[in-house]
């Protein structure tokens, strides 16, 4: 089944003298296929929330739906208006249909992702995972447990997939389990981004918390080896403004 995809141009102009009354116009492109192939363009002419005339590209010409839009439908026929708006067709969809197929809709973002252990509120397993997947997109994406290379499909649950207001999604994947000894356990990640799943395993040689503490306790010593090499740049730089006088 194909999809149709249009876009619309509002055009609202201020008409003096006319209190109360309002008139626009709007342009839309229609297409289907990515090959825009079937390509449409039409163009409303709206006053006070009533069609007044459309052209349609598919059949050059305009249409009329009033008395006096259908006065305007004929005029315009017949000196040469319609066929000048179907230049439209390549020189106001066309391109702006390529910018968004290009931009939009073939645009992807590889996720970031990582796998960690939380605290299990389970009285039947030991460890939780849960492999998060970040900044993505679009949407569309699949988390997949593998033990020893082989999907786990019990003990599984996963959010939706949550729109960061930018453009970008996340989603997050648990896994009850107790671990064994030696066994793989990793998080497949499947996306349009992706030229093939991608696999990121889980490494349980150190819990959170210890893993936690590496962190902060490297930051600690990044930041005392920056302020020791300020200190020494400090006291050379006074130590060369000094005169030394000898004593006896």
């Amino acid at each position: 089944m194909s999809l149709l995809f249009s876009f619309a141009l509002v055009v609202l102009p201020f008409l003096p003298g006319f209190d109360g009354f309002s008139w626009h116009t709007q342009r839309e492109c229609r297409y289907s296929s990515e090959d825009l192939k079937d390509i449409e363009f039409i163009h409303r002419y709206i006053y006070n929330k009533l069609e007044q005339v459309r052209y349609n590209s598919t059949l050059n010409k305009f249409i009329g739906y009033t008395e006096l839009g259908v006065k305007h439908a004929e005029k315009w026929n017949q000196d040469g208006t319609a066929d000048q708006t179907h230049t439209n067709v390549d020189g106001y969809c066309r391109p702006n249909a390529e910018l968004y197929f290009k931009n939009i809709l073939w645009h992807t973002v590889e996720p970031s992702v990582e796998v960690l252990s939380v605290k299990s509120g389970s009285q039947r397993h030991s460890t939780m995972l849960v492999c998060s997947a970040y900044n993505f997109y679009p949407e569309g994406i699949k988390l997949t447990w593998l033990r020893d290379g082989k999907e786990v499909k019990t003990d599984v649950t996963s959010t939706e997939e949550l729109y960061d207001g930018d453009w970008y999604h996340q989603i997050h994947s648990y896994l009850e389990l107790t671990p064994t000894s030696g066994e793989t356990i990793a998080c497949q990640v499947q996306h349009s981004s992706l030229p093939k799943p991608k696999i990121y395993n889980w490494d349980p040689s150190m819990s959170d918390g210890d893993r936690n503490k590496v962190i902060i306790g490297t930051s600690g010593l990044v930041l005392g080896l920056i302020l020791s090499l300020a200190g020494v740049i400090y006291y050379k730089k006074k130590s060369t403004g000094r005169i030394l006088v000898p004593t006896s």
